[in-house]
């Protein structure tokens, strides 16, 4: 897990003309979700249930190295949520986007595997990253585990995906270049992501097996939603 920094992301004009020669959207993988909205619950209903936060964590977090800390984790019944931004994570197994040439901060390996023992696929698997533990919080601690599912709102769509890496200890907002897309925020690990208006709500004690089952995620993430707004 990369130290992802503003300055790196934005500053490098010629990183920039690298990335505009590159294909945007090169892979064509099937298995990679095409769009959001997942499940029988909307992003209305859930954000609703998240207006205001009941801090859990010791501190808060920073969204990139530059910035200050501002964004704590909030409990609720069942689930813990953050609202921040999105960095783009391409961890894992080497595909036509994840990669060393397309991703400055690229590391072929994940905190979770797949059930065969591989890291997961960034560029296929919707995952989240959650801050390694820290004074700040203990996501174990909390309930989250590797595998847990995460529902991801943004621009009245949602997502679901699973705790897949874990990443800076004071740095939150990031999830895998595959739930970026499906979401319509730009997934390139160089270039992309999205500032702001990203919530992310972590049900505790769940886990999808086999972790890389993106349909299993969201069957198990809609009964859990349902769960969600009916206990809070």
């Amino acid at each position: 897990m990369r130290l992802r920094t503003l300055t790196l992301a934005a500053a490098s004009g010629a990183a920039l003309l690298a990335a505009g020669v590159l294909p945007a959207n090169a892979s064509g993988n099937p298995t990679t979700p095409a769009s959001a909205q997942e499940g029988s619950v909307s992003a209305a209903d859930l954000l609703a249930k998240v207006k205001s936060c009941s801090q859990i964590s010791n501190g808060k977090y920073k969204t990139d190295d530059e910035t200050s800390a501002t964004i704590p984790v909030c409990g609720k019944n069942g689930a813990v949520f953050w609202k921040a931004d999105m960095d783009i994570d391409c961890d894992g197994q080497r595909t036509t986007n994840c990669n060393e040439d397309r991703d400055p901060w690229y590391q072929d390996d994940t905190a979770f595997h797949q059930s065969d023992g591989k890291p997961l696929k960034a560029e296929s698997l919707p995952y989240v990253v959650v801050p390694s533990s820290s004074s700040i919080w203990n996501y174990a601690g909390a309930g989250i585990k590797g595998g847990g599912v995460v529902a991801v709102i943004y621009n009245n769509k949602v997502e679901y995906a699973v705790v897949g890496d874990t990443g800076p200890t004071k740095i939150i907002g990031e999830a895998s270049y595959a739930t970026a897309k499906a979401l319509g925020i730009d997934p390139d690990p160089a270039t992309g992501g999205t500032d702001s208006g990203v919530t992310y709500i972590l049900f505790k004690n769940s886990k999808v097996s086999p972790i890389e089952s993106h349909s299993a995620a969201v069957s198990l993430g809609d009964q859990l939603a349902k769960q969600f707004l009916a206990n809070n």
